[in-house]
């Protein structure tokens, strides 16, 4: 548990639950990718241990940073999905065990801007990610209707109207400045990737804002 910590202070000056979780290999990161995107109800459910081992590891964690001199700092965790809901980590919704989920320990070596700059860039909700898919015949999980583009839900793929972001207006990758002024100027936007495979991932092709804020960039 120590050294899961010692590493995630070392690549980012704070140590997280999750952090742990992973870096004892009793939680897998695409688990938890899965868990962000909405697709699990709490994080424990994909957690490969019993309860009774979860809670020791929570208390270990936090009788460690403690004795570390660690700053404690609640972070939000909202969900990677249109609606934006905090995402639950435990079976039971306790509270306290909640709490104890998304306090984040933070370096005393920060300054005071740092941290705080750490604990809004942290709490921040996750970019939403759209697909450009492989296959064309594709169905809407919700509705039976298909698209050019898609969103990963738990069920399956569904379509940009079922997930509310079919009035988005798509703005290709390329020119970086234009796409920074969009971004700022958008409330809503998305990512859109497509699976490359000659080099086996997603690549950003672009994204989707708001009409409004393309009109205002150009």
């Amino acid at each position: 548990m120590a050294k899961a910590a010692e590493a995630a202070l070392d690549a980012r000056q704070f140590a997280s639950a999750i952090d742990i979780l992973v870096g004892i290999g009793w939680l897998d990161l695409e688990a938890v990718e899965r868990w962000r995107r909405g697709q699990v109800e709490c994080l424990e459910e994909v957690v490969r241990i019993d309860l009774p081992r979860i809670s020791e590891a929570l208390r270990l964690f936090r009788s460690w940073s403690v004795a570390q001199g660690l700053l404690a700092t609640r972070t939000e965790y909202v969900a990677r999905t249109p609606h934006r809901q905090m995402l639950r980590f435990s079976r039971s919704g306790n509270p306290a065990v909640e709490e104890a989920y998304r306090t984040h320990w933070v370096s005393p070596a920060l300054s005071e801007k740092k941290r705080e700059r750490l604990s809004t860039k942290t709490s921040r909700a996750p970019e939403l990610v759209t697909v450009q898919p492989l296959n064309a015949e594709w169905k809407c999980h919700r509705c039976g209707g298909t698209g050019d583009l898609l969103m990963m839900e738990g069920p399956g793929p569904a379509c940009l109207r079922c997930v509310g972001l079919d009035d988005l207006e798509f703005l290709p990758a390329g020119d970086a400045l234009k796409t920074r002024r969009v971004k700022a100027r958008s409330p809503r936007y998305a990512v859109v990737v497509r699976f490359s495979k000659t080099r086996g991932r997603y690549e950003r092709q672009g994204l989707l804002v708001e009409p409004e804020a393309l009109t205002d960039a150009q």
